[in-house]
């Protein structure tokens, strides 16, 4: 087990970009439509109970959660707009932030974009996707609730979402993850590890893969 991510707790929480962090390190944003399962994936990535907590209406939520993993590094919890009841102008205002933290924040190393396996690529995820694309960074599509089906629809989804995505196959992957059963787990942290440069057995830096270094990434200065 990667002990390193259990060291998650929450750092702040930002409902203006200038309340963020300051932007320097290394940090790893989730993003999730409204009960895609988000908060359960960071958990057990995690291997925490309750670090990302679920509200109880499902969009209310307009905040950047920042959890801290050590001076350095990050993982931050997106928004989902699923079921949000708060106005158009609101929401429009809120996905203007969204767009410019993802797009210019610098020491945003990747994106996790969590869907249902069952509901994949709605229109708030190819939205995130775009953005993601946009900044020019990495992205994996975490494909949750895979437990929910059979092992074969459950690989056919996951190949429709990659065929759908094949024009970006060079800087989208897409992972089967169910929390209850833990499947995909490692392979997240895998991802987390060369983002964050975190060595997976001993927990210290450690260089980043071509596919995803600074240079590569867009990040070069």
């Amino acid at each position: 087990m990667n002990s390193f991510y259990q060291r998650a707790h929450f750092l702040t929480a930002a409902t203006q970009l200038h309340q963020a962090p300051a932007d320097s390190g290394r940090e790893v944003a989730f993003a999730g439509r409204s009960n895609a399962g988000k908060s359960s994936a960071i958990n057990a990535i995690c291997h925490q109970k309750a670090l990302a907590r679920t509200s109880k209406t499902p969009g209310r939520t307009q905040q950047l959660i920042f959890f801290e993993l050590d001076a350095e590094r990050r993982l931050v919890d997106l928004p989902g707009y699923g079921y949000a009841k708060v106005s158009e102008a609101v929401k429009l205002q809120w996905q203007q932030h969204l767009a410019h933290y993802l797009e210019a924040r610098r020491s945003l190393m990747g994106l996790v974009i969590v869907m249902d396996i069952r509901h994949p690529l709605t229109d708030y995820d190819r939205q995130m996707l775009a953005w993601g694309l946009k900044g020019d960074m990495s992205l994996l599509l975490l494909l949750t609730k895979a437990d929910k089906l059979k092992k074969g629809p459950a690989q056919a989804a996951r190949l429709a979402v990659e065929r759908a995505v094949s024009s970006h196959a060079d800087r989208v992957t897409v992972q089967l993850f169910s929390a209850p059963e833990r499947q995909g787990v490692e392979a997240v942290q895998g991802w987390l590890d060369r983002w964050l440069e975190v060595h997976r057995d001993t927990d210290s830096p450690s260089p980043l893969p071509p596919q995803v270094t600074e240079e590569s990434a867009g990040f070069s200065g």
